[in-house]
């Protein structure tokens, strides 16, 4: 069965739909999947991809979303326009997934049932696995060129040339020419069938564009590991950890290039898998009370075993970045999909009273950003800093603003007393609030060989951390603790507030990567007369503008990826705000949120009344 023309008009769009794969892990369809993405992108027309992927090795179902969008919008969407349905295992629900007058591209080397089909679809057979079959012998070959065959039919079929897909073939097997030749046959015996046996072009297209510019497309982790490069990180020890993995490998790469010495060529850092989660934490922190920059990369259960260490190093004071790159729990949960359900694990990590500071990054640009700031306040603050991203940003390549650094940019080392200062007598405290800001001054090991030396422990102390266990001592500290995390919150990157066109009683908190979605579906809101103020919250503790923005609204809708509102408790319970200011739009399937489903669920809110409307349109 070449093709079953269905008597249904095809959907029309030019740069703004979604091509789905649906595949088997394992079958060699990844690179293929993410080359024609790239194509695409190399067209100038703005791309988001997203690898939707199992637990597992080989054998499960996966699928590779791209999102076409030349008005820009990055994030995930409900529907298909095209479905390469190449799984049997997944096809109803692959089915089920397409637009009405969308495509089914599929293999029609064994004829489908009719009842398995649907009449308002356009459906588009070729029968690949006999293409294959004829053309090699190998079966991993059949396998793996069957993948570039497809690629190329459905480059005829939405007009796009294959110059661009030859290029990025070139590059990717730049080292052995004869896989070049060969892809690149295979992908002109999927381009010369789709053009000879079916309807060529669809409704679906792709036009050269411009709307890329200057922006890049880079994963969240790749980012996040450069971004520890130019942050001043030496020192990284983790145990690997879905999603988190590619990050601490990221800096690898970029460690190699250069954090290499200029007289003798070493390499001046060092990366360490350690044997267990706890272990990598308790690395970083007595590296970094020798005084390297040193973080960790972990997940959620890796999050869960370092608790201990989380609560030495906020009580002796002591700097680490960890990056958080969450997925969905608890326990193993789903290792493989997307969430944002760490934010108080970290936030009040180890037992007792602590308080700790998070970043929340929306994109590739502020992984590195914030990669690299969270050195300059963990050496500040003398504390552990939390990069908590996800991984859908963490593991799928985003277009993003150029990464850019200010080379006369110094590091930030904090308080740090030098040994001409101990010389000259200074007092030295390493408990001591000298300056009221709840910072004291500390010293490297070795500054001086008899003064401003002390013993660091993460038993209750007092300010010139002698051992006690006097209740006045103790509870001196915990203020000043205090002290300092409200000095975290005047250094901490500020919310980013968007106002709307008119003026609304109605406001939006969210953060980290459900932005691409809030910013759409703020617009699709905004069409129908619904105007919101936005405000995205980068980091914890809070800034008062965050107070003022919920003091400004009479509902103000916080926006997670969570089952239990964890952004939400944390503005209840660190601002003292009425629970009921703050309506909840949560989502906690795995999967990103949407921009649809954050509108639908703000409009249809009970707490937002016909007059709210009224008010919010007028």
């Amino acid at each position: 069965m070449l093709q079953v023309v269905k008597p249904v008009d095809g959907l029309v769009r030019v740069n703004d739909f979604v091509v789905k794969f649906a595949n088997v892990n394992g079958s060699g369809s990844a690179s293929a999947n993410q080359m024609f993405g790239k194509a695409i992108l190399r067209m100038g027309v703005p791309v988001a991809t997203r690898n939707i992927f199992p637990s597992n090795i080989q054998g499960l179902p996966t699928w590779y979303e791209i999102r076409v969008s030349e008005a820009g919008y990055m994030g995930a969407r409900e529907g298909t326009e095209l479905m390469v349905a190449m799984n049997p295992q997944t096809w109803d629900q692959d089915i089920a997934s397409i637009l009405p007058g969308g495509y089914l591209f599929y293999d029609s080397s064994r004829v489908v049932p009719e009842n398995r089909l649907r009449s308002d679809i356009i459906i588009i057979g070729m029968p690949l696995t006999e293409l294959c079959n004829r053309a090699y012998t190998d079966p991993r070959q059949r396998q793996l060129f069957k993948n570039i065959i497809y690629v190329g039919a459905i480059a005829a079929l939405l007009d796009i040339g294959l110059e661009v897909l030859e290029t990025l073939i070139a590059e990717q097997f730049k080292a052995k020419e004869k896989l070049i030749s060969a892809n690149i046959q295979a992908l002109h015996m999927g381009r010369d069938y789709a053009q000879t046996h079916l309807q060529c072009p669809i409704g679906l297209r792709v036009r050269r564009s411009n709307a890329v510019g200057d922006r890049i497309a880079i994963e969240g982790n790749a980012a996040a590991g450069l971004g520890a490069v130019y942050g001043g990180a030496t020192v990284a020890a983790w145990y690997p950890i879905t999603p988190s993995t590619s990050l601490v490998e990221g800096f690898q790469k970029y460690c190699t290039r250069f954090r290499v010495d200029p007289q003798t060529g070493a390499h001046n850092f060092a990366i360490v898998q350690a044997e267990d989660e706890l272990s990598s934490i308790g690395m970083v922190i007595g590296a970094s009370w020798n005084g390297a920059r040193a973080f960790t990369a972990t997940s959620g259960p890796g999050i869960s075993l370092m608790q201990e260490f989380f609560g030495l190093a906020y009580f002796a004071e002591i700097p680490a970045v960890i990056f958080d790159v969450q997925r969905a729990g608890p326990s193993t949960g789903m290792p493989t999909r997307t969430q944002q359900c760490d934010v108080l694990a970290c936030a009040y990590a180890s037992h007792g009273d602590t308080k700790h500071v998070l970043l929340f990054p929306e994109d590739p640009y502020e992984c590195f950003t914030f990669g690299a700031q969270a050195f300059d306040l963990a050496d500040r603050l003398q504390t552990p800093v939390f990069v908590l991203l996800d991984l859908d940003i963490g593991m799928n390549e985003r277009l993003t603003r150029p990464l850019v650094w200010d080379d006369s940019k110094k590091m930030d080392r904090g308080k740090v007393m030098t040994a001409e200062e101990l010389e000259a007598g200074k007092d030295f405290g390493r408990y001591l609030d000298v300056d009221g800001d709840g910072i004291t001054y500390r010293t490297y090991p070795g500054t001086h060989p008899t003064r401003g030396s002390f013993f660091t422990r993460g038993t209750s102390k007092d300010r010139y951390a002698r051992y006690t266990e006097l209740g006045s001592a103790y509870e001196d500290n915990m203020q000043r603790l205090l002290r300092k995390f409200a000095t975290a919150a005047t250094l901490v990157p500020a919310p980013v507030v968007r106002p709307a066109s008119r003026s609304t009683k109605l406001g939006v908190i969210y953060y980290g990567s459900t932005a691409a979605a809030m910013l759409e579906a703020a617009d699709l809101l905004a069409g129908e007369g619904i105007e919101l103020d936005l405000m995205r919250v980068r980091a914890f503790p809070f800034s008062d503008i965050v107070n003022g923005f919920i003091e400004a609204h009479e509902k103000v809708f916080v926006v997670e990826q969570n089952r239990d509102a964890q952004l939400r408790t944390l503005l209840v319970n660190e601002l003292e705000i009425d629970p009921a200011r703050l309506p909840k739009i949560l989502h906690y399937d795995g999967s990103p949120i949407t921009a649809r489903q954050i509108a639908e669920k703000i409009k249809g809110h009970p707490s937002l009344t016909a007059r709210s409307f009224e008010r919010s349109a007028s």
